[in-house]
């Protein structure tokens, strides 16, 4: 039987409680106890409900009243504010009509100095006067009008560089080395256009208000001119002056050296520019050793006594060593000669024309890694920086120039020690078949 309640309990979704009825009444009844209790609870849950609604009501009403308090608020703040609106631009107006063209003027002052602050900052002549660019930016953030005595300093300042801008000046001033050590040095300025001591070039820079050597200078003509003009005392000198204020010789300093350019092929062009070191050892043992062989041959062929130390004077020697042979066998064994002494006069010409050909090749290599770098720098950082694609695009075209420059020359040398090995060639082909020639001529007078 307590089975039988236990399994009614489970299917009426209940946990079995702890004393568990032994009879329907007692189940039934604690039923009523557990419907009773239950009904009790919905009915604290509604009641919790409605009240927290009342609430909810209560809020919404106060909410309501104070937008609608807010609102009135706005409205009053609105029409303030265009009431207020109104009275600043009435102002205004009366300021602009009491200005009259002085706010104009003082736009006009202020503009020309803040131009006039840009060029004295970056001046050479400010090496020499310093102390000049705060003035005018002074004037040119100033807020109120300026006065007679402001507007002729800062028409004193733009006359003092038009007429520096025309003169040839010595003065010292302290100069920063290439190796970093600031000394007081002698500086020769050429208008605004360039500053030099010593011969060697000075840049000027604002931020520091300092002269500064260059590590790298301009072609060296463009130096001894400077330094003429600083050992002139007198007289009309040619120097080379800067129409950009510096720009163009940063540019010059800028330009890569051949070191420089070297160095941006990477590991390809190093391998392209030693296979031209080796090309051109090559080459020159080669016309060397042609060269001595060729004079040898020369010597030989005015002599009739053959000499082992040439290619003529052994083929010469095949012929005074076999006198009794015909004219077919010993020019048989001539050409045998001719066909041994091949190797020592066309040796290095095939290793020539194989580094000629690979030269560009490794150029061409060297094209296709660069152009790699520059999609891969793309891929990263995109094209909003064209510096980050630069590393790229100098391998591929460095390599490139370096594959062109090595094989060009190592193909007009291959062609012209070719030619002279040839040469010799034809010089050996010639006097055996005049050795031949001349066996036959004797036999064939021996027979009549």
């Amino acid at each position: 039987m307590k089975k039988v309640l236990f399994i009614l309990l489970v299917l009426a979704g209940t946990a079995a409680p702890a004393d568990v009825p032994n009879t329907l009444d007692e189940l039934l009844e604690q039923t009523r106890k557990q419907r009773t209790v239950e009904r009790e609870e919905s009915a604290a849950r509604e009641q919790r409900f409605i009240e927290a609604k009342e609430q909810q009501r209560a809020l919404l009403e106060e909410a309501k009243a104070a937008l609608a308090g807010e609102e009135v608020r706005g409205e009053q703040l609105r029409k303030a504010y265009e009431e207020k609106e109104q009275a600043i631009e009435a102002q205004e107006a009366l300021l602009t009509e009491r200005a009259g063209s002085l706010g104009e003027l003082h736009g006009i002052v202020r503009e020309a100095a803040g131009n006039l602050k840009g060029i004295l900052a970056s001046s050479l002549v400010s090496a020499q006067k310093p102390d000049r660019a705060p003035y005018a930016e002074a004037l040119a953030e100033s807020q109120e009008l300026p006065s007679i005595e402001e507007l002729e300093g800062l028409w004193l300042l733009a006359l003092e560089e038009m007429v520096e801008s025309g003169k040839v000046v010595r003065f010292p001033a302290k100069v920063i080395t290439g190796a970093g050590e600031e000394k007081e040095q002698q500086v020769t300025r050429i208008g605004v256009f360039d500053a030099v001591t010593d011969g060697r070039f000075l840049r000027y820079l604002p931020e520091a208000g300092k002269l500064v050597e260059p590590q790298r200078q301009p072609a060296l003509h463009f130096q001894r001119m400077a330094l003429n003009l600083d050992q002139a005392s007198s007289g009309i000198v040619a120097m080379p002056i800067d129409p950009t204020r510096g720009a163009i010789l940063a540019l010059l300093i800028q330009t890569p050296d051949i070191a420089t350019r070297i160095n941006q092929g990477g590991i390809v062009g190093y391998i392209i520019m030693a296979l031209g070191g080796l090309a051109l050892l090559i080459a020159l043992q080669r016309f060397i050793i042609l060269t001595a062989m060729d004079r040898t041959v020369q010597r030989q062929m005015r002599q009739d006594t053959p000499n082992a130390n040439n290619p003529l004077g052994r083929i010469m020697a095949v012929y005074t060593e076999n006198p009794r042979l015909d004219a077919e066998t010993l020019g048989l064994k001539l050409d045998e000669a001719i066909l041994s002494e091949l190797p020592p006069i066309q040796r290095g010409l095939g290793s020539l024309a194989i580094l000629a050909a690979v030269a560009p090749l490794l150029g061409l290599l060297g094209t296709v890694i660069g152009i790699i770098q520059t999609f891969q720098a793309i891929t990263l950082f995109g094209t909003g920086d064209p510096r980050l694609m630069s590393g790229g695009i100098s391998v591929a075209l460095v390599t490139t120039v370096q594959g062109l420059l090595v094989a060009i020359p190592i193909l007009l040398i291959h062609s012209f020690l070719s030619s002279k090995s040839n040469q010799l060639i034809q010089i050996l082909d010639k006097q055996s078949a005049a050795m031949v020639a001349k066996l036959a001529e004797q036999r064939h007078a021996q027979a009549v």
